[in-house]
């Protein structure tokens, strides 16, 4: 069974950089899309930012220039360098796998726990 764990959440001052990690098994993740969420206290999940099994990026219009998604398929991990983070960054940060295309993704394992990343100003 595919399962995902999301780690590297904490706490920074609004300007700082964090770095997620989401590790994957269960699955050939070398073939699959993944993409990042955030779920902000009282709002909808959302998609942050994608990344296909050949390495194409997409990213969502409050996060572009300033996240960078990735991914090490030796790993079966997917990351997410953040940088200069806002305080609307705030949210429980999930990833999971799906196929992505046209600024959408279509997830389809379970989601995880998710890591809390919270920014204060």
């Amino acid at each position: 069974q595919v399962q995902l764990v999301e780690s590297g959440g904490g706490l920074v001052q609004a300007g700082g950089s964090l770095r997620l990690s989401c590790a994957a098994s269960g699955i050939i993740f070398s073939s699959n899309d993944m993409g990042w969420y955030r779920q902000a206290p009282g709002k909808q999940r959302e998609l942050v930012a994608t990344i296909t099994s050949g390495g194409s990026t997409y990213y969502k219009d409050p996060v572009k220039g300033r996240f960078t998604i990735s991914r090490d398929n030796a790993k079966n991990t997917v990351y997410l360098q953040m940088n200069s983070l806002k305080p609307e960054d705030t949210a429980v940060y999930y990833c999971n796998l799906g196929t992505a295309t046209s600024g959408r993704q279509y997830p389809v394992g379970s989601w995880g726990q998710g890591t809390q990343v919270t920014v204060s100003s």
